[in-house]
């Protein structure tokens, strides 16, 4: 069983391989997010945390998911150049995933079993859940699809205040 964000790797949304442990002691904030959705907007707030904090160790990672509501059919070019075009993003992007069942991406299983979102459930409700990893690639905390990111501000301070855990 994974310890740490650091034993995961994906498919970034350029299809080269992202490999977690190169992000050993920063903070990383993980969203599922969608091109269609009522939250989409809040890709701006995104790149706002990534902007202010990403010079001090914090890097948002956007999972693309189209499995809530079909709000990102798009191939990853597609969402890719949507997210640039639109939003500005320039924080990492990953291939699209699944977030929930038999198929999801084992970060995300992971993620979910660290933190479990209301009432103990595991799921993930919404697109834009928002998941806060420490420099010791734990999980803090995680948030739920209407929390602004900006309101994510204080919790990412706090985890950026803790000192990077020793080699």
């Amino acid at each position: 069983m994974p310890g740490t964000i650091h034993d995961f790797e994906a498919a970034s949304i350029a299809g080269r391989p992202a490999h977690f442990a190169s992000q050993r002691g920063r903070v990383l904030l993980v969203v599922n997010t969608a091109s269609a959705c009522g939250f989409t907007p809040q890709f701006k707030g995104l790149e706002q945390l990534w902007r202010d904090y990403g010079a001090r160790g914090l890097v948002v990672v956007g999972f693309p998911s189209n499995e809530f509501g079909a709000q990102d059919p798009g191939s990853n070019d597609e969402i890719a150049s949507f997210c640039e075009m639109n939003y500005g993003v320039s924080f990492p992007m990953m291939a699209k995933v699944q977030v929930n069942g038999a198929e999801a991406h084992p970060l995300w299983r992971w993620l979910k079993r660290e933190a479990p979102g209301l009432l103990g459930s595991e799921a993930v409700k919404w697109n834009f859940t928002k998941f806060l990893v420490g420099r010791d690639g734990r999980v803090i905390k995680r948030y739920a699809p209407n929390e602004a990111p900006e309101a994510l501000r204080g919790d990412i301070e706090a985890a950026l205040a803790e000192p990077a855990p020793a080699a």
